[in-house]
């Protein structure tokens, strides 16, 4: 008689598909996220799941390789942006398919791609049986490092970071997303500095700036679109400035973010390319999808197109993020 399987893993050759939960355990949650999971599994006829936590050492990289190697057919992250972040990192050029569960403060991926973000039954339903599409991943080298990072949504470096370094963690578990708001406004007051741009290996242009945003994808809390038109799978990265100018400046920076992106003020400038590079003299704070990295001087963008399989639900889908928005 041959030796029984191992429990966790699925019996060769019996064609059934299996999901790998990677989860945050100190995301508070009333939900018991590994029951849901395991029983929608069972519904559909799939596989007991594989349940890997993430741990402060590692935020979700690992677990993703070891999730790969099982060779599961799609890895649902369960947490923040940041979660969501180190596992796209560990998908992005596979044929791994990921799912979201969100349970952060912020999750502005599920956000844009309209997946409940107070229904983690209608996500998990979405991670196993929602239509797949293909979407953009950004690469990021900070400081000319060798190694890349990955963001899905959004990072940045200068005031936008400054905000994501200096929220409390503590308000955060307290009163959600306005922890943000808060530590937006202690940060409000600051100089520019003088930041140096180059636009697909084009003439560099120089700027005096309280921060630069690259975008994949355009909406944050609140639904406000900060990146009008950008849209996750075309292929192109979207450059934010943002230059207040005096003490009442980020009234029209605001103003013309509720326009999205109308008007002449040089408060706020549009750019669109396929990679880019942005240099500041004096070091300053760095983000992505809301990770704050510490500080930095130079950052070096690159898409890559259509590079991960990403899970989100039937029916129609916002055309200010997907190029095709039926699905």
């Amino acid at each position: 008689m041959p030796e029984s399987l191992p429990e966790s893993q699925p019996e060769p050759g019996s064609g059934r598909k299996r999901a790998a939960l990677i989860l945050n355990p100190v995301k508070p949650t009333e939900e018991d996220i590994r029951g849901i999971v395991a029983e929608l599994s069972a519904q559909e006829g799939w596989d007991e799941p594989l349940v890997l936590e993430t741990t402060e050492d590692d935020p979700g990289h690992g677990q993703a390789q070891e999730a790969l190697k099982a060779g599961v057919d799609v890895v649902i992250a369960a947490g923040g942006d940041g979660t969501v972040r180190c596992v796209a990192e560990e998908l992005a050029g596979t044929t791994t398919a990921l799912g979201l569960l969100p349970l952060g403060t912020g999750n502005l991926l599920a956000r844009n791609l309209d997946i409940d973000v107070d229904d983690p039954r209608s996500a998990v339903e979405a991670a196993l049986t929602g239509t797949e599409r293909q979407v953009d991943v950004v690469y990021v080298n900070v400081d000319r490092a060798q190694d890349a990072h990955v963001f899905l949504v959004m990072a940045g470096l200068g005031f936008d970071a400054s905000i994501m370094a200096d929220t409390r963690d503590d308000l955060k578990d307290k009163v959600g997303w306005l922890a943000y708001v808060d530590a937006g406004i202690r940060n409000l007051q600051g100089k520019p500095s003088k930041v140096k741009i180059t636009l697909d290996g084009g003439k560099r242009m120089t700027r005096r700036l309280r921060s630069v945003m690259g975008g994949n994808c355009g909406k944050i809390m609140g639904g406000l679109e900060i990146f009008p038109g950008a849209k996750i799978d075309d292929g192109l990265l979207d450059i934010m400035t943002v230059a207040p100018s005096g003490a009442f400046g980020w009234f029209a920076v605001l103003g013309k973010l509720v326009a999205r992106g109308k008007g002449k003020d040089p408060s706020l400038e549009y750019f669109q390319c396929k990679e880019a590079e942005v240099e500041v003299d004096t070091p300053l704070e760095i983000q992505l999808d809301g990770d704050a990295l510490g500080k930095g001087r130079h950052m070096a963008f690159r898409v890559e197109p259509n590079s991960l399989k990403l899970r989100m639900p039937y029916g129609k889908k916002d055309p200010a993020i997907l190029t095709n928005p039926e699905p």
